[in-house]
């Protein structure tokens, strides 16, 4: 009998065709959204789930599945799960780094160049028949082209961001938890500066720092106050990182220039007071939405998940294990 597994949200139905050789698959392609009571319910005797970033999978919920083996998670980002109750017990956590970082990166571009020129803003004076005569301060943005490039949290998508700045001529400053080799920051053409240092210098700050209790709030009132008049503010890392209602406040106000944001806290719902200030560009969640990025991911999330469960050409050996050291004692 094969091993039973849920896809908690739809996917490629050719995933779920390669899927269904080595397992039974509870597919949930009519990606209704699972609440906490529905989750546990559709995982109760499966021995692994292809998750997705919205789906918490935590302790509780881990100690009632005790058939359990395998959680991979569709998303770089793993904050939906509790590892260290996973490791606990001895199920195997994957993610899906690397296949997104580019498309992401690019994204972080587009969110940036719209958000300094202005460009959703613009749209929306258009389309609302105001566009009647040019003047020379109807509109006006802020260069990237030369403008220092702010980058918090210098990963794979932090320097793929970095690497696209050479071709707009701009200085790279960057703040990590661990200083990149010298060698890398040549490469890059970035300089390590202190957090304030970051806040205070940069022309546009983009944040691409994973998200933990640490990083809660990173960016706050007090921030967005150590920054520019001038600057605009990023977010392509995960909702949660800034806060929202501060940022709100800081745009009305006119303490930075604008901001562009892919995520949110308690997504998908936005705090209100973002949808009332005209000096945002906002997108839900799709940095990572290109076709073929999104087929990569649940690719590999296949992958990892088929492996986990010791099946395929590579059993036992899941490319992308969040967990190493559960491998040796597995349920």
């Amino acid at each position: 009998m094969k091993p039973s597994i849920l896809v908690t949200r739809a996917i490629f139905p050719d995933v779920i065709d390669r899927l269904a050789q080595y397992f039974d698959v509870d597919s949930n392609q009519e990606d209704a959204v699972l609440d906490a009571a529905a989750l546990r319910e559709r995982l109760a005797g499966k021995a692994g789930v292809l998750a997705n970033a919205a789906d918490r999978i935590d302790g509780a919920l881990v100690c009632a599945l005790p058939q359990l083996r395998a959680v991979c998670n569709m998303a770089v980002g793993y904050n939906n799960l509790d590892v260290p109750a996973l490791t606990a017990a001895g199920v195997v956590a994957t993610n899906t780094p690397d296949v997104l970082t580019e498309t992401t990166a690019d994204f972080g571009w587009a969110l940036l160049m719209a958000t300094a020129r202005r460009v959703t803003e613009s749209e929306h004076y258009l389309r609302a028949g105001k566009w009647e005569r040019w003047s020379y301060d109807m509109l006006v943005g802020m260069d990237v082209f030369g403008a220092t490039l702010g980058i918090l949290g210098m990963g794979r998508i932090g320097q793929a961001i970095a690497r696209r700045a050479s071709g707009f001529g701009m200085p790279v400053i960057y703040h990590n938890r661990s200083r990149l080799p010298a060698e890398t920051e040549q490469q890059l053409n970035a300089r390590y500066v202190t957090k304030d240092e970051l806040l205070a210098q940069a022309d546009h700050l983009i944040l691409v720092l994973p998200y933990s209790p640490e990083s809660h709030h990173a960016i706050d009132a007090a921030e967005l106050a150590k920054m520019k008049p001038t600057a605009t503010l990023i977010n392509l890392a995960r909702g949660g990182i800034v806060n929202d209602a501060a940022l709100a406040n800081a745009l009305r106000a006119r303490q930075i220039f604008a901001a562009g944001l892919d995520v949110f806290e308690g997504e998908p719902s936005v705090h209100p007071d973002l949808l009332t200030v005209p000096n945002v560009v906002l997108t839900p969640h799709i940095a990572s939405a290109s076709e073929k990025t999104r087929r990569a991911m649940a690719t590999l999330a296949a992958d990892n998940l088929i492996a986990a469960l010791d099946a395929g050409p590579n059993a036992g050996h899941p490319p992308s294990v969040i967990n190493p050291d559960v491998m040796p004692r597995r349920r």
